[in-house]
C-alpha cells in the first residue's frame, strides 16, 4: 500500500494542515512535518482521540448537537418612481440539542451538592442545641449554687440572732442581779449611817461580775429618812475601763478630683468636710466667697493643697468619656440595614416607601411633601429593613445629612420623567461623605414622558454609574403606583447587606442617636431613636445630648407599645427630661446621678459657649451701631411641632439675608405658642412663624390685644417665599390664610353610613360648608382636609355661628377625637406689611 502523507491526509479529510498537526499532537503522535508519512494504526490512535474528545467514553456519542439551517427567499419592493426591486433575504437558524444523561448528571451533582449542604447546616444546627443545653445547664447549676448559698445565709444569720437574743437575755439578768446586790448594800449601809454632820462615804464596791461601782452616801440621810418620811436616793456611777473613740494616730489624706468648674460646697464634701472651713481657708487666702460659689480648677487646687490633701485634675470631658464608655460584651449578630431614601422633591420617595409599607404616608404629608425624618421597621418576605424617609426640600439639608450619616445603605430616587435636580446632587454627596453604597431607584417609569436613559446618562456625570456599563452602583426602574421593580429593589438592598456583613452586639447597654424630638401635651418630651448596639429596654437610663431620664414607655412608629428595641430599630422613647437636639448620640448609662451630671455640664459649656458669644458681640456694638442707620432688621421667633422643622427653618431664614436687611431668628424652640414667646416678640419687635403649631387660649388674647404678627405654615417653602418677598419689598396684595371659626369638639359618634361624626360647639366666628378645614390636637395641626357634612339637628346647614351646637363629619378622616378642634379659614387677598 502506497504511503500517506500528512499533508495528503489533510487535503482527503478536508481540514487545514495545521489544524491536524496540532490533533495529531493531542492524541500523542509525533509528527510536525507535513511531507512526513502517517501509518493506518495512526489514523486509528487520531480517530479514537477525537472521538474522546467529542463524544462520551469510548463511544463517541456527542453530549450535544447544533443544527444549522439556512433559507433564501426573495422579496419585491416598488421604488418611488414605480420600478420593481427584487431583494434577496437569507434566514440563518442555529439550535443547539444537549444529550438528556448529562442534564441529568448535572441535576443530580447539583442535588449531591445541596444535600451536602443540608447536612452541614443540621450539624451546625446539633451543635448550636448541644451548646445552648450545655448554657442553660450551667444557668441551672449557678442557680442551684446560688440558692443553696443563700439558704446557708439565711441559716447563719439566723443562728446569729440567736446567740444575740440569748446574749440580751444573760445581760439582762446579770443586770437585775446587779440590782439586786446593789438594793442590799444600799440597806447595809443605811444600818450604819454616819451621826450628822460628817462627811459623806465614798467606796468602791467590786460585785461578782467586776464591775466597779461608786457608791456615795450622805451623811444624816437616815435621819432626814425619818423626818420627811421619803426615802434617800443612792447614786451609782457606772466606770468602765475604755471608750469606743480612738482618735486617728494621723490625718487622713484624700485624693480630691477637680472637674473644669465647681462649687464651694461640692468641693467641701468631696475632701468630707465642712463648707465653712474651706470659706475660713479661701478668705485667709484674700478671697471672699459664698457657699454655692463656681470657683475654677486652680483656686480649688490651691485650697485642697492648703487643707492637706491631694487634687487630682479632671481633663474637660473626662466625666463624659467615664460615662458614656459602654461596653458592648457579647455575641455578634446579623442586623436589619438601615437604608435612606433621599432624592429631590416630590420625586416619589415617600410614595415609593408607602407602597412597601402597604399605608398611605404622603397622603398624612402638607403639600405632598415630606418634613420629618420617617423611621420606619419594615418586615418584608426577604428579610427585616428599617427605612429611614428624608426630606427633599432644600431647607432639609442638615436632616438629609444626618439620615446619611445614621445609615448602612443610600437609596437615591431618581424620577425618570424630571431626572437629575440640585437636591439630587447634594443628596449624592451626602452619601458620599458618609461613604455609605448608593442603590438608584428610578421612578415614575410608568408615565408617558419617562426617560430611563437620561436618568443613567446625567448621573453618570457625577460619577454614579450603572452594573449595565461597567460600574458599581445598582440601578432599579421601579413604580410606586403598580408596584413594578420593588422586589427587585428590595432582593438588591439585602444583597448590598449581605456583602457587608451588618453585624451588632444585641445584649447589654444600648447606644444609638436620636433621629427627631418632639413635645407634645401629656406625653412630655417625646424622641424618635435609633438603636445602633445593644438593646433599648422600658425603665433604663438614657443620656441623649443635653437631656437624660428613665425611659417610661416606648412605642414603634405605628403607635404599639414596646418593651425594648435591639440594633437598627427605631423606637419613640417618652421619658427625657426635654427635647433632645436631632443627631444627638443616646447611651443606655448605669447610674442616674452620673448621668444628670453629664447633661448639666453639657448645659453649663453650651450656656459659657452662649455667654462669651453674646461677650463677644458687646464688642461689636460700635461697628454695628455705626451701620444700624444703613442695615435694616428683621426680628423672627420660631415655633415648630418638632426639632428638626425648627432647625430648617432658622437656617434657611438666617440664610435670606441682604446687604441691606438682616434676618435674625431670636429663639427658636419645640411646642405650641405661650404667652411668653408673645412677650417676646413684643419685646424684641419679632414676627413669630409658627410651623405646624397653634397659639393657645392666652396667647391668642394677647395677640388680640399686642397687634403681634402672627403667621402659620405648614409647608416650609411657602414661609420662606413669604419671607423672601417681603424682604425683597413684593409687599402687593397676595392670598393669605384667614381663620374664620374654631369648633370644639365634645363628644364623637359613630354611624354605619357616615362614619365618625363630630358633636362640636362653636367657640369662635362661624363654620362654614365650603371652606377647607384643619383639625387641631393640643394646638398642634394632625390633619388639613375638606368638611363632608355640617348639620344643625336633622338639617343640612351652610353656616354655623358661634355659640351654636352642630355635628361636623371630616372627610376622608376618622380619628377625631373629644377636645379636639376643628379650625375653618379662608384664603383671602390682603395688603402684607411687615
Amino acid at each position: 500500500m502506497a504511503e500517506v502523507t500528512v499533508k495528503q491526509f489533510a487535503e482527503v479529510v478536508g481540514t487545514p494542515v495545521d489544524r491536524l498537526l496540532a490533533q495529531l499532537a493531542e492524541a500523542g503522535i509525533a509528527l510536525d512535518d507535513p511531507n512526513a508519512a502517517i501509518s493506518d494504526e495512526q489514523k486509528m490512535q487520531l480517530l479514537t482521540h477525537l472521538r474522546h474528545s467529542h463524544g462520551e467514553g469510548g463511544t463517541g456519542e456527542p453530549r450535544k448537537i447544533t443544527l444549522k439551517r439556512r433559507s433564501v427567499s426573495e422579496l419585491k419592493l416598488t421604488g418611488s418612481q414605480g420600478r420593481a426591486k427584487t431583494v434577496s433575504i437569507e434566514v440563518r437558524k442555529k439550535r443547539t440539542y444537549v444529550k438528556r444523561s448529562a442534564v441529568l448528571e448535572e441535576e443530580s451533582k447539583r442535588r449531591a451538592e445541596e444535600e451536602a449542604v443540608r447536612e452541614a447546616e443540621l450539624a451546625k444546627q446539633r451543635e448550636e442545641e448541644e451548646r445552648q443545653a450545655s448554657v442553660r445547664a450551667e444557668k441551672q447549676a449557678l442557680e442551684e449554687a446560688e440558692r443553696r448559698r443563700k439558704q446557708d445565709e439565711e441559716a447563719k444569720e439566723k443562728a446569729e440572732q440567736e446567740a444575740l437574743a440569748r446574749a440580751e437575755a444573760e445581760r439582762r439578768k446579770a443586770e437585775a442581779d446587779a440590782r439586786r446586790e446593789a438594793e442590799e448594800e444600799d440597806r447595809r449601809m443605811r444600818a450604819a449611817a454616819p451621826r450628822k454632820g460628817a462627811a459623806p462615804a465614798v467606796e468602791d464596791k467590786h460585785t461578782k461580775y467586776g464591775r466597779t461601782e461608786l457608791h456615795v452616801a450622805h451623811a444624816g440621810a437616815g435621819r432626814r429618812q425619818k423626818k420627811s418620811g421619803k426615802s434617800r436616793t443612792a447614786v451609782n456611777v457606772q466606770l468602765e475601763a475604755r471608750h469606743g473613740f480612738e482618735k486617728p494616730v494621723a490625718p487622713q489624706v484624700r485624693e480630691v478630683a477637680i472637674p473644669e468648674t465647681i462649687t464651694v460646697g461640692e468641693l467641701a464634701q468631696r475632701m468630707a468636710v465642712k463648707a465653712t472651713e474651706v470659706i475660713k481657708v479661701m478668705m485667709n487666702m484674700g478671697a471672699m466667697a459664698t457657699i454655692n460659689q463656681v470657683i475654677d480648677q486652680d483656686t480649688a487646687a490651691i485650697v485642697v493643697d492648703e487643707m492637706g490633701h491631694k487634687a487630682k485634675l479632671l481633663k474637660e470631658n473626662a466625666l463624659e468619656e467615664q460615662v458614656l464608655q459602654v461596653a458592648h460584651e457579647g455575641e455578634e449578630i446579623t442586623r436589619a440595614p438601615v437604608v435612606t431614601i433621599v432624592g429631590h422633591v416630590d420625586h416619589g420617595k415617600t410614595s415609593l416607601l408607602d407602597y412597601i409599607r402597604r399605608s398611605r404616608v404622603a397622603a398624612r404629608e402638607a403639600g405632598g411633601i415630606t418634613q420629618h425624618i420617617g423611621a420606619y421597621h419594615v418586615e418584608t418576605a426577604k428579610g427585616v429593613i428599617t427605612f429611614l424617609d428624608t426630606p427633599g426640600h432644600a431647607a432639609f439639608t442638615a436632616m438629609r445629612a444626618r439620615g446619611a450619616n445614621v445609615a448602612d445603605i443610600v437609596v437615591l430616587v431618581v424620577a425618570a420623567d424630571d431626572g437629575v435636580m440640585p437636591q439630587t446632587v447634594e443628596a449624592i454627596q451626602h452619601a458620599r461623605a458618609a461613604n455609605v453604597p448608593i442603590v438608584v431607584a428610578i421612578t415614575k417609569i410608568d408615565k408617558p414622558e419617562a426617560d430611563q436613559e437620561r436618568v443613567r446618562s446625567e448621573l453618570s456625570q457625577h460619577e454614579i454609574i450603572p452594573e449595565e456599563w461597567g460600574g458599581e452602583n445598582i440601578f432599579v426602574p421601579v413604580s410606586a403606583k403598580s408596584g413594578e421593580g420593588v422586589d427587585k429593589l428590595l432582593d438588591s438592598i439585602l444583597v448590598q447587606a449581605e456583602v457587608l456583613e451588618l453585624k451588632a452586639v444585641a445584649t447589654g447597654p444600648a447606644s444609638g442617636f436620636v433621629l427627631e424630638s418632639s413635645l407634645e401635651k401629656g406625653r412630655g418630651s417625646v424622641a424618635t431613636v435609633l438603636v445602633q448596639r445593644g438593646l433599648l429596654k422600658t425603665g433604663d437610663i438614657l443620656l441623649a445630648g443635653q437631656e437624660f431620664g428613665r425611659v417610661r414607655a416606648m412605642f414603634d412608629e405605628d403607635g404599639k407599645r414596646v418593651e425594648e428595641a435591639g440594633p437598627s430599630m427605631p423606637a419613640l422613647v417618652l421619658g427625657l427630661s426635654g427635647t433632645p437636639n436631632a443627631g444627638d448620640e443616646a447611651v443606655v448609662v448605669p447610674d442616674e446621678r452620673k448621668a444628670r451630671e453629664v447633661a448639666l455640664y453639657r448645659q453649663g459649656k453650651i450656656r459659657d459657649v452662649k455667654l462669651a458669644r453674646q461677650q463677644a458681640a458687646k464688642l461689636d456694638d460700635v461697628f454695628q451701631q455705626m451701620q444700624e442707620d444703613a442695615q435694616k432688621s428683621l426680628n423672627l421667633l420660631i415655633k415648630s411641632d418638632v426639632q428638626g422643622s425648627a432647625e430648617a427653618l432658622r437656617d434657611a431664614l438666617t440664610q435670606l439675608s441682604t446687604d441691606e436687611i438682616k434676618v435674625k431668628v431670636i429663639a427658636s424652640s419645640v411646642g405650641g405658642i405661650t404667652e411668653s414667646d408673645i412677650n417676646l416678640a413684643m419685646a424684641s419687635k419679632a414676627v413669630i412663624i409658627g410651623f405646624n403649631v397653634r397659639a393657645d387660649s392666652g396667647a391668642r388674647r394677647l395677640i388680640s390685644e399686642s397687634g403681634v404678627d402672627v403667621r402659620y405654615y405648614s409647608v416650609i417653602y411657602e414661609a420662606i417665599d413669604d419671607v423672601k418677598k417681603a424682604i425683597s419689598g413684593l409687599l402687593s396684595p397676595e392670598l393669605r390664610e384667614q381663620i374664620v371659626g374654631l369648633a370644639e369638639v365634645r363628644d364623637v359618634f359613630r354611624s354605619s353610613k357616615l362614619g365618625a361624626i363630630a358633636g362640636c360647639l362653636v367657640i369662635e366666628g362661624s363654620v362654614k360648608r365650603n371652606l377647607p378645614i384643619r383639625v387641631l390636637r393640643d394646638n398642634v395641626v394632625i390633619f388639613e382636609g375638606q368638611l363632608e357634612s355640617l348639620r344643625r339637628f336633622k338639617d343640612d346647614v351652610s353656616e354655623v355661628r358661634a355659640g351654636t351646637e352642630c355635628g361636623i363629619g371630616v372627610k376622608d378622616y376618622n380619628d377625631v377625637r373629644p377636645g379636639d378642634q376643628i379650625e375653618c379659614y379662608e384664603r383671602v387677598e390682603v395688603a402684607r406689611a411687615i
